[in-house]
Order: C-alpha cells, then structure tokens, then sequence
C-alpha cells in the first residue's frame, strides 16, 4: 500500500468536509430516485415503475401463467412478469471528469453530473443491476468494475466525491480506453459536455456499439453555454487550456446561437444514425427530467 494512498485514507479520517460531501450527495441520490418514483407510480405509463419494472407487454408464445390481471384491469394492457434473471444488466456509467465540466454559474457541470450519476447508481442497484462507474479526462482516472452488492453504491459515491478534476480532456479518443475497461455487454450511460471533435467522438460511439453495448449520452451544458443569456461584456476562459478571449455578448450571440445549433444537429445525426440516444441538459432543469431519460432508455433495453 503506497504512502500517497495512507496519507489520503489519513486526512478523511480527520476531514469533515469528505464526510459531509459523502452524506449530501447521497442525499440528494436518495431525494431525487423517491421523488422520480413517486411520479412514475402516478403515471399511467406502468412500464415506468419500479414497481412495474419487471414486467413487459405480453407477447403472442409468452406463457399465460405469467399474466399480470391487475395491471389489466388498470390498463386494459396484457403485461408478463420478468424475472431478475431476465431484467438485470450491467450499467457503466461514464463520467467526462476533465476541466470544461467544472465550468458553472450556479451548479457546475461536474456537480450536476455527480447528482445525475448518484441517482443512476442510486435506481440502478435498487433493480439489482450491476452497476460501475468510470471517471476519465485526458486518460482514464478512476475505475470501478460493475456490482451488483448493495455496498457499490457507497463505493460509487467515494469516488465522486474524493477524485479531482483533471484540466485536459479535450480529446474522445480517451472513450476507446474506457471501452476496453467493459468485456460484457450493457448500457452504457455517457455524461459529457461533449466539447470534442465530433468525428473522434462517432468514431468513439462506433467502437461501444461494435461491442454490443446500447450507448445513451447526456450532455450537460450550462445555461450560458446554451443560450448566452447575458449582454455586455463578456470573458470566454478555456477551461482546458487557459486561452482566453473578450467579446460583446450581443454582437455575437446570434451567430453563437447558430453554431450551437449546427452542433446539435450534427450529434443528432451522428448518434442517430448509430442508435444511439443523446439528451441534452442544462444544469438548471431538474434531475428528475433526466432520470426519465435514463428509464426509459432501461426500459427498450428490455
């Protein structure tokens, strides 16, 4: 065991602040998967239950022992229980833990996208998936193999909370690196600001798809970024590379809007054409919003 490693253990045990990161991101895990599942129990969508989530419409061959009644009774809808067996997966999560995420004028990025994954993680395990988690920037920094134990999550929750950022990771080719890192099929959730080139980013999606896995990407944008809400003067610093350069907000925001625009549309395109699902968030919308995303993205997977 190296001395960088029993300095780091040492300083937690008299370092407060870790504990209180550890305890508010799991709260706010724990906050966010209740409410989501309250609503999902008030919608008429019974796929979209945890209670639920073992089922699936029933298929002319499929045995009728299995028949849901009550559900039909609510639905009008013949739905077939599934079994564990049949409904667990292994679910990576992806983080892009490079310098652009710390980007924020509220919330940052990397912290929206910590909550987001907290709370994955979080429903995930509660549906006795297997459940890793991957933190990479220029390379890969921290990487834990899916679990399906009910400690994962804690280990899961360190992670987010004890790795800093790293300043470079403007490069997709890192995502080939995290790809060896997942043998057996899943479904792989990426959560990125996706400020790579987009023919290295495709390239990167190409080699998840030839393994198998089904790829949904969230990407997560500040408000600013997305829309340029301001006027006046404005500062752009690159988080990766400390370049900097001021302009006039109103002078360029429309071109600005239009090139964010002409992004979208091409990672549309690319993700599209590769089955893939992209849903673009700003750290300003609820996570609730993205969990919906994410279940039912789970939910075509079965």
């Amino acid at each position: 065991m190296s001395s960088a490693y029993l300095k780091t253990a040492a300083r937690r045990l008299v370092d407060p602040e870790f504990f209180v990161q550890i305890e508010d991101l799991s709260l706010v895990a724990r906050t966010v998967v209740e409410g989501f599942l309250h609503g999902l129990h008030r919608s008429p969508y019974v796929g979209f239950s945890l209670e639920f989530a073992s089922h699936r419409e029933y298929l002319p061959g499929d045995d009728l022992r299995h028949l849901n009644w009550k559900v039909f009774g609510r639905q009008d809808k013949l739905y077939v229980k599934q079994y564990d067996a049949e409904t667990n997966l292994n679910l990576y999560l992806l983080m892009d833990w490079s310098g652009s995420m710390s980007m924020g004028q509220g919330m940052s990025k990397l912290r929206y996208a910590a909550c987001l994954a907290a709370a994955i993680a979080h429903l995930g395990l509660l549906q006795h998936d297997a459940v890793g988690l991957t933190l990479f920037a220029n390379t890969v920094l921290e990487h834990l193999e899916p679990r399906a134990k009910s400690s994962q999550l804690t280990s899961i929750l360190n992670m987010l909370v004890q790795v800093p950022p790293r300043p470079h990771g403007e490069s997709a080719r890192v995502l080939h690196e995290v790809a060896e890192l997942m043998p057996r099929r899943g479904l792989a959730v990426l959560i990125s600001d996706l400020f790579f080139e987009p023919a290295e980013f495709f390239e990167a999606l190409d080699h998840f798809r030839f393994q198998g896995h089904d790829v949904l990407v969230f990407q997560v944008l500040d408000p600013l970024e997305r829309r340029l809400p301001i006027s006046g003067s404005i500062r752009f610093r690159d988080l990766e590379t400390g370049d900097e350069v001021t302009t006039q907000a109103d002078e360029i925001r429309t071109a600005y809007q239009a090139a964010i625009e002409q992004w979208f549309a091409e990672l549309d395109h690319g993700c599209r054409t590769r089955d893939v699902d992209r849903v673009a968030v700003t750290t300003d919308q609820p996570l609730v919003a993205a969990l919906h995303e994410y279940f039912g993205r789970r939910a075509e997977h079965h």
